[in-house]
């Protein structure tokens, strides 16, 4: 992203964002700040954190425990002690992060100044978890989509606790490879979010999605609700009538471990484009 499609910043915003100085303790405006959403980089809007990873740690700038999956870079300080934490879409300067301080069960510290932030309320904001092969190539479309706040990667429905890629590539721990999509219903709806899955996949082979074949690559809906389930099998009802033999399967939602780092946004940070999901047009416009 150039320099001149970030958002024009205060002297008081850049002073912190671009020069890399503190605001001062228990001044900024998030310090003590608990309602539900996300937090946003002021600076070019990427989502950096969720505000049930906030806690107040009581040092006088917000406090989170956790980031969402691949929102945040760390770098050696200037002073060659302390880890910095930086925007990795901008590398907007966001503050400092530290560990070993038993604050939390994760034992992690992001110390945040409340300038380089962006709060949105997230009452509004709905989860879809979804299936369709690499979770790479799903995320990439996703993360493009309209409406959509933020994704993460991880594994789903199988038995094995906070499993690893190499277990689960093993394709014996029952789960698949997902993507867990946060959007606005105001935007967009859970429908929308279904027939772009539909079109960026092939949802008629089984065990497997191109070229990637095994149990955890499968094609599956995980629904969190009623409405969410009528509306997949509204959809399958529709792709049938169509003569699509749909392999995709309709599961309860289960518990979404988050993929490693390394995985999350992976196409965003390579600039690769993925091998396996090309758009195609499924649904009558």
């Amino acid at each position: 992203m150039a320099n001149d499609k970030y958002k024009s910043l205060t002297s008081e915003e850049k002073r912190v964002i671009i020069d890399k100085e503190t605001e001062a303790p228990f001044s900024g405006e998030y310090d003590r700040h608990f309602k539900r959403g996300v937090y946003y980089c002021k600076r070019c809007d990427a989502p950096l954190y969720r505000s049930e990873d906030k806690f107040d740690s009581g040092c006088g700038w917000p406090a989170f425990d956790d980031e969402i999956p691949g929102a945040i870079r760390r770098v050696t300080d200037a002073d060659g002690v302390r880890t910095e934490i930086l925007c990795a879409r901008c590398g907007s300067h966001l503050g400092h992060v530290f560990s070993g301080e038993n604050l939390t069960d994760k034992n992690i510290r992001h110390c945040v100044n409340s300038i380089s932030l962006r709060f949105e309320a997230a009452g509004k904001f709905e989860k879809a978890l979804l299936a369709g092969g690499c979770f790479w190539g799903v995320e990439y479309f996703f993360n493009n989509a309209e409406g959509v706040i933020y994704t993460n990667v991880g594994y789903t429905g199988g038995d094995v606790k906070n499993p690893s890629y190499k277990q689960v590539c093993r394709g014996d721990s029952g789960h698949f490879e997902a993507v867990e999509v946060v959007f606005d219903p105001d935007v967009t709806s859970y429908e929308k979010i279904l027939k772009l899955f539909f079109c960026i996949h092939d949802f008629t082979q089984t065990n497997g999605q191109g070229p990637d074949i095994g149990p955890q690559y499968r094609s599956a809906i995980f629904y969190y609700n009623d409405v969410q389930k009528k509306t997949a099998e509204r959809l399958i009802a529709e792709l049938t009538r169509m003569e699509y033999e749909v392999a995709t399967q309709i599961l309860p939602a289960r518990r979404f471990w988050t993929a490693e780092d390394y995985h999350q946004d992976y196409y965003g940070k390579t600039g690769k484009e993925p091998y396996c999901h090309v758009f195609r047009e499924v649904f009558d416009k």
